[in-house]
């Protein structure tokens, strides 16, 4: 079936959300996890509880929120073939040329592991690189 201006007109008047607010994500290391925000990719910390011990970041577009988790004795490291919930999220950079540095600035550092280093995206005309930031939580990095 072929949309028309007036079908998109229509379903966007109905939509009800605006687009990601926040996401936050469970660490073993709060702290650890916001200074690679902070000093990797320019975020800066913008709020969070002591008594729920969280940190909030911002690129001042998206905002994460950190949350510590209660023990990292007992914790599961995520697996994102066999468990439901976040697979991955992606930060959009500014282009190619921020990818390939990023890339060579990440991948010196011991707590982060390059899952693959920026390649094309398909057919499209990006490049991204996908990483286990500290924690072990993958982010992908898409050029713009």
């Amino acid at each position: 079936m072929c949309s028309t201006t007036t079908d998109t007109a229509t379903k966007a008047e109905s939509i009800s959300t605006l687009g990601i607010h926040h996401l936050g994500l469970s660490v073993p290391d709060i702290k650890q996890t916001a200074v690679f925000f902070i000093e990797q990719l320019g975020f800066t910390q913008i709020g969070g509880n002591a008594d729920y011990p969280s940190i909030f970041i911002s690129d001042g577009t998206v905002m994460l929120t950190l949350w510590q988790i209660s023990s990292v004795e007992n914790m599961t490291t995520f697996d994102r073939k066999n468990n439901v919930g976040l697979h991955h999220f992606a930060l959009k950079v500014a282009n190619i040329e921020e990818l390939e540095r990023l890339h060579l600035q990440l991948a010196v550092l011991d707590d982060v592991e390059i899952e693959f280093a920026p390649e094309p995206l398909g057919q499209l005309p990006f490049k991204h690189m996908m990483c286990l930031i500290p924690g072990g939580i993958r982010l992908e990095l898409i050029s713009a």
